[in-house]
């Protein structure tokens, strides 16, 4: 018989504004807005009491100033969300056999088997509270058989709540709850089941699989098995994508300056496409120089969480520039992307942030249809 594993969901609430309100403790209380301009941004974050005006995340600020005039509007800093989150991550890193950074502010933790030598529970509080002292954030989890159950339970026991479903009791869980509280329905699927007269998680789980399959196809299969509380995903390492890095030695050995910054451009592009490809954001930079007497030499630096080529060449370039010995030859050259995660959208719903994807998705697209090469930046030093 395969062992019931034992799956924690952390999620740090309203995490842009709970650093916000750390940085500035007057915000707390507030109807608070993190985002964009008020004419053409969008809301990355905001508080729960401006929650109860109808604002959420991704709305215009536009609307959401509508809604509730007197709110607090903050710009949002993106470096400071990325040292929490890495803050929060080597906490947990430090205690955790297995976890999986889903996000910048969430966190599976996979515990299966702990609970021979420790109380699953306790620990997963202990650890909760570890959180909560070091770094001032609240934080929710729940504790349950699958991924799929922990993060619905993280989501109900919000705010800075805690929760344990009981392993086999998740159907009974999942049957008052409303349909669309299944993670991946949207609102198009939302319709179609309210107007078949399904409400609930549980009016899925009382349907016949048929019904479901001849109502949504596959994937009314797949909503009737989560409605039963089943779930196969697994916790992946979060250290089994280090890096993504490319590194070039050169035919001559070179010290053209120019021609080594067009070198290091052209790689940083390189890893910045792989990336947005895998839709993960990297929070670290690394540069290696090796000259022909094999002397390597690296240096590297945190950034807060990008995918964006603009964001992540002046970094490259700054680091060629603090570790070349200029006037040597340099036989290598190599630039290398750490810390990835795939919190693709979460930092990136500021001003602009729209035109921005836009662009880079038509760069890509490019890419995609003629080669990695077919367009590249202009030089510029």
């Amino acid at each position: 018989m395969a062992q019931t594993r034992i799956i924690a969901h952390f999620d740090l609430d309203a995490f842009f504004v709970s650093v916000e309100c750390i940085n500035d403790p007057s915000l707390k209380g507030k109807p608070l807005i993190v985002g964009g301009s008020k004419e053409r941004g969008v809301v990355a974050a905001c508080s729960y009491e401006a929650r109860k005006y109808g604002i959420h995340s991704a709305m215009p600020m536009a609307t959401a100033m509508r809604l509730c005039p007197q709110a607090t509007v903050v710009r949002g800093t993106r470096g400071e969300y990325s040292k929490y989150s890495r803050w929060v991550t080597e906490i947990i890193a430090a205690k955790a056999p297995l976890f999986e950074k889903a996000s910048i502010d969430e966190f599976y933790l996979d515990l299966t088997g702990m609970d021979k030598y420790f109380n699953s529970w306790q620990w997963t509080m202990d650890l909760r509270q570890e959180i909560i002292d070091q770094t001032g954030l609240p934080i929710s989890f729940a504790l349950a058989s699958n991924k799929m159950i922990a993060k619905i339970a993280t989501n109900e026991a919000k705010p800075n709540g805690y929760v344990q479903v009981a392993a086999g009791m998740e159907k009974e869980y999942l049957a008052p709850l409303p349909v669309n509280t299944i993670p991946g329905i949207g609102k198009q699927t939302h319709q179609q089941l309210l107007a078949a007269g399904v409400q609930t998680i549980g009016d899925i789980a009382a349907r016949k699989p048929e019904e479901m399959e001849f109502l949504l196809g596959n994937y009314g299969m797949e909503l009737w098995h989560k409605a039963h509380g089943r779930h196969t995903g697994e916790v992946s390492s979060y250290h089994e994508a280090k890096s993504i890095s490319t590194e070039n030695t050169f035919e001559a050995n070179s010290n053209d300056t120019d021609f080594l910054l067009s070198e290091l451009v052209r790689m940083t592009e390189k890893v910045g496409y792989e990336l947005r490809q895998d839709n993960k954001m990297a929070g670290c930079v690394a540069v290696k120089i090796r000259y022909p007497d094999f002397q390597t030499t690296s240096r590297q630096t945190a950034i807060a969480y990008t995918f964006y080529d603009d964001e992540l060449i002046p970094v490259a370039k700054d680091l060629f520039h603090k570790l070349y010995r200029k006037g040597d030859h340099v036989r290598l050259l190599g630039v290398r992307l750490n810390e990835l995660t795939g919190e693709a959208l979460q930092t990136n719903l500021f001003e602009n942030s729209e035109k921005k994807s836009g662009l880079y998705k038509a760069i890509d697209g490019v890419k995609d249809r003629f080669g990695k090469t077919a367009i590249a930046r202009g030089r510029t030093f």
